[in-house]
């Protein structure tokens, strides 16, 4: 019989408050842990994860590993940070670390078996491993997640405690939902401590959940139904980021533009609210949204998308061309809805980018049904496309639909996918001269990476002192997926300070260029959070010696 540690695949998808914790819930953990019995050692099994009867923060490393939607990037952030403020160490390197944290997406079959992989190798490597994410928030009873310690996704701002009683070598499990007076909320507070993968960009959730019921989704598994962060503490998480350097804001959600319906609020209202605190130079991006939710709001996203400080651009998931098809994943829109918010945003906006997902080959999609999704999107030639194959994942009606033959959903994958690469969106721009906001490297390292307007991809000479500065470029390329600019001017500095060093926590201390008359209340509330986390868990060591 072959070693559970053989055979394992590498990793190869990296996708991109009134809840602060008392020392009443600190206490009260006890119940939530459970001692593991330790096995007795065999040398033809992996090696134990060394267990630790005391911990002290700061003697040792953690390595953080994220899948998914930004939304899952910016909890990682948050639960980086808190880990980092209460003394952990971070490392990229994961064969350094003491325990592996791993934040997973359910989204489609392969995200999963990546995080599974990635599980099997820490314990073959002998790393504590810690799960977060939609994984074991959907399905919490899997398999290979037995015996983990898991934080669901309202329960980020538990992680030192987890992390601390997984090193002594127990198995705990936060899965609650956040709620204020019996009514679900947006989750742990935005006021945490983080620490940014991208000094420059600032990941803010706004709101987590849906309102749809889509039949091949699991995400909703996980993060349920609508809960929205009131305006005020997204507000003072904006202000707070573009104080410690940040030039570059990105709202995310499962879907923005649902964000308020539960809290008597709009997506609108806190867009144009937000846009007066982002400061002359830095940019702010909207994330996806669903077409019923954006109907509504069409005339006022026409306004704001406008602003000279929100990119251009919009990803709207159509999924489908076809009515039928959109009917059996119950998407509560037909492709005429889909194309009046194209057609308005693209009269109203010129030069708009509009993203859209398709999925080849769900189960009740006939030959007549794809043909009308190739015929939506040689329409409109969308700039940006991703097409995925549809993966029954377990749990949603979609999976007990009779399945197209794998044939033919491949060759319906390729076909639209080469008609995707048949065409270059940017050509006609050769050029012209644009403004980019630079905050990235390339993937090849050979660029530093801005965006136009339109939020389209600009690579720029990888020269001193453009990082984070907004730059004049002349076009001079452009390629399927960017334009490459020649410099015109060395660059105007976006952000109102010097950004944070990477790797330095966001939010513990005030810094010192920032002037305010007087600190911001949820920070306040973090800091107390943070507080009485220590001395609760120093009283809980004392009571138990």
């Amino acid at each position: 019989m072959s070693s559970p540690c053989s055979d394992i695949i590498d990793d190869i998808e990296d996708l991109i408050s009134s809840q602060d914790i008392t020392p009443k819930e600190r206490y009260s953990t006890k119940k939530n842990v459970t001692v593991r019995a330790k096995r007795k050692k065999d040398i033809r099994e992996a090696p134990e994860a060394t267990i630790l009867s005391s911990v002290i923060p700061g003697t040792q490393t953690i390595y953080v590993k994220t899948w998914g939607c930004t939304h899952n990037s910016s909890d990682s952030e948050y639960m980086a940070g808190q880990l980092a403020a209460y003394g952990y160490n971070l490392t990229e390197d994961k064969s350094q670390a003491d325990l592996w944290l791993l934040n997973s997406c359910t989204v489609k079959n392969p995200a999963e078996d990546h995080f599974r992989n990635e599980i099997e190798l820490g314990r073959c490597s002998g790393k504590h491993v810690v799960v977060a994410g939609c994984v074991p928030q959907g399905a919490p009873k899997t398999g290979f997640l037995s015996g983990l310690s898991v934080i669901g996704v309202q329960q980020i701002d538990r992680v030192v405690e987890v992390v601390e009683e997984t090193l002594k070598g127990n198995s705990v499990r936060f899965l609650g939902q956040k709620k204020e007076q019996g009514k679900k909320i947006g989750g742990a507070s935005l006021a945490l401590p983080k620490v940014r993968r991208n000094p420059l960009i600032e990941i803010i959730a706004i709101n987590t959940g849906c309102l749809n019921q889509c039949t091949y989704c699991k995400t909703k598994h996980a993060r349920g139904e609508l809960g929205s962060y009131q305006p005020d503490e997204i507000i003072e998480r904006a202000k707070q980021a573009f104080s410690e350097g940040v030039c570059e804001l990105w709202l995310t959600s499962e879907d923005t533009g649902t964000y308020g319906r539960d809290i008597g609020s709009s997506l609108p209202e806190l867009l144009w609210r937000l846009v007066e605190v982002v400061p002359e130079g830095c940019m702010m991006r909207i994330g996806m949204t669903n077409p019923p939710y954006i109907l509504e709001h069409l005339e006022e996203m026409g306004k704001i998308l406008q602003h000279p400080r929100v990119y251009s651009f919009l990803h709207v998931p159509v999924q489908s061309g076809s009515d039928q098809v959109l009917a059996d994943m119950k998407r509560e829109y037909c492709c005429a809805d889909f194309e009046q918010v194209v057609n308005f945003l693209q009269a109203r906006v010129p030069g708009v980018t509009i993203a859209t997902d398709i999925i080849c080959g769900f189960p009740t999609e006939t030959d007549n049904d794809f043909e009308d999704t190739m015929t939506l999107c040689k329409k409109y030639k969308f700039p940006s496309l991703f097409i995925n194959q549809f993966y029954p994942r377990p749990g949603t009606p979609a999976a007990r639909m009779d399945k197209v033959p794998a044939q033919e959903v491949k060759k319906r994958t390729k076909k639209l996918s080469e008609f995707f690469q048949s065409y270059e969106p940017y050509g006609h721009k050769v050029g012209q001269v644009q403004n980019v906001l630079v905050t990235e490297i390339s993937h090849d390292k050979k660029h530093f990476v801005g965006h136009n307007k339109f939020y389209e991809q600009v690579l720029v000479p990888m020269r001193d002192g453009f990082m984070g500065k907004m730059v004049q470029v002349r076009i001079i390329s452009a390629t399927k997926h960017s334009m490459k600019g020649q410099p015109l001017d060395e660059g105007i500095s976006a952000s109102i300070r010097t950004p944070l060093p990477k790797g330095i926590v966001s939010g513990i201390i005030e810094v010192a260029e920032t002037k305010q008359s007087e600190p911001s209340k949820y920070r306040l509330f973090a800091l107390i959070a943070i507080f009485l986390a220590v001395f609760a868990r120093f009283l809980w060591k004392l009571l138990n010696v």
